[in-house]
């Protein structure tokens, strides 16, 4: 998935993607468009994205948002943590 396409999806803004990707906790893959590279989002690169937004929202921390997605995507419950 390309980013206008991730940010249309998820209605998160382009800063807040991008320091997701700065920050390590997604890891688009570079494609190639004469001097410049497009991002390509993968489909887990994408619900990481949505969760970790979902929980952003609601106020958590980006590590926390972080933490508490990936609970979610291995089907771990969400335990109660400190924004």
């Amino acid at each position: 998935m390309k980013t206008s396409q991730i940010l249309e999806q998820i209605g998160i803004p382009r800063h807040k993607l991008y320091y997701l990707e700065q920050k390590g906790y997604i890891a688009p893959g570079r494609i190639p468009m004469g001097d410049l590279e497009a991002r390509e989002y993968s489909d887990l690169d994408v619900k990481k994205t949505a969760l970790i937004w979902k929980y952003l929202k609601k106020g958590f921390k980006h590590k926390a948002a972080y933490r508490k997605a990936m609970e979610e995507l291995d089907g771990k419950p969400a335990r109660k943590s400190k924004r």
